[in-house]
């Protein structure tokens, strides 16, 4: 088989850890150049140095996604060591709980809100907006947004800044689909379920328990699931499939 991604540079957003870091290693393990911009400075300079050591093409910028001069500041530095972008995936998110539970809307602190849209929805359209100029010229591109089933359905895990942002994304995916399908290039959005993540580890397990019982297959998700997922997106099998939104959930929600 060959490798899908050769010569190609591909950006991915909160690539250390968890489901990034995932997405990371399938591209690379198919040929991809791949840029990591993740907030984690530290975990992302030892990440880069082990993937290099391993004789893997890659550049880490640790970024705060929430501002734009960073985010252009990120993708600048890519472009110029790897190449330019072919391949975004806006997999950044945060979700932020208080003593393990997500505050209702009149618990909620604003700062709070306003942090949770400008990294999950604000540094969507950023990234976006300095990947697709190339993208168009090329008439070659590819960019997916990490979404979620609880953007698609209720999910009382999560907080309604989460979900905002979530659903957010999926009009975001279905209407640069629309803008840039004339050059060539398809937006699309994963729609993950519950995904054993390092994270999931401060859960409560019985919540997590929860989850799985109300799942058809009856089990949480892996970070290498999300990832053959959208390594399919990504690549030219699915050149004429875009905006369009795929649950990896194992039947949870079934949105």
């Amino acid at each position: 088989m060959n490798a899908r991604f050769t010569g190609q540079t591909i950006i991915v957003t909160g690539a250390v850890g968890g489901i990034g870091s995932a997405i990371v290693e399938a591209l690379l393990a198919e040929g991809g150049r791949v840029g990591l911009v993740d907030f984690n400075a530290q975990a992302g300079q030892a990440y880069e140095k082990e993937l290099q050591k391993r004789g893997h093409d890659v550049c880490f910028v640790p970024t705060d996604v929430s501002h734009f001069e960073q985010c252009q500041a990120a993708y600048d530095r890519i472009t110029r060591e790897l190449g330019a972008a072919t391949v975004l995936v806006n997999n950044v998110g945060i979700s932020p709980k208080t003593n393990g539970r997500a505050l209702k809307v009149w618990e909620m602190p604003p700062a709070e809100w306003n942090n949770v849209v400008s990294v999950n929805l604000n540094s969507v359209f950023y990234m976006t907006h300095l990947a697709t100029p190339h993208m168009v010229q090329a008439r070659q591109g590819r960019v997916i947004n990490m979404s979620s089933v609880a953007g698609r359905a209720y999910c009382d895990i999560v907080a309604a800044h989460y979900a905002a942002t979530k659903a957010g994304l999926i009009g975001l995916t279905r209407h640069w689909a629309a803008e840039l399908g004339e050059h060539q290039v398809t937006v699309n959005a994963l729609a993950p379920g519950r995904i054993s993540t390092p994270l999931l580890k401060s859960v409560p397990q019985e919540i997590n328990d929860a989850v799985a019982a109300v799942t058809a297959l009856r089990r949480l998700g892996t970070p290498e699931e999300v990832a053959d997922a959208c390594l399919f997106f990504a690549s030219d099998q699915a050149r004429f499939v875009t905006g369009q939104v795929l649950d990896v959930a194992g039947g949870w929600l079934m949105t």
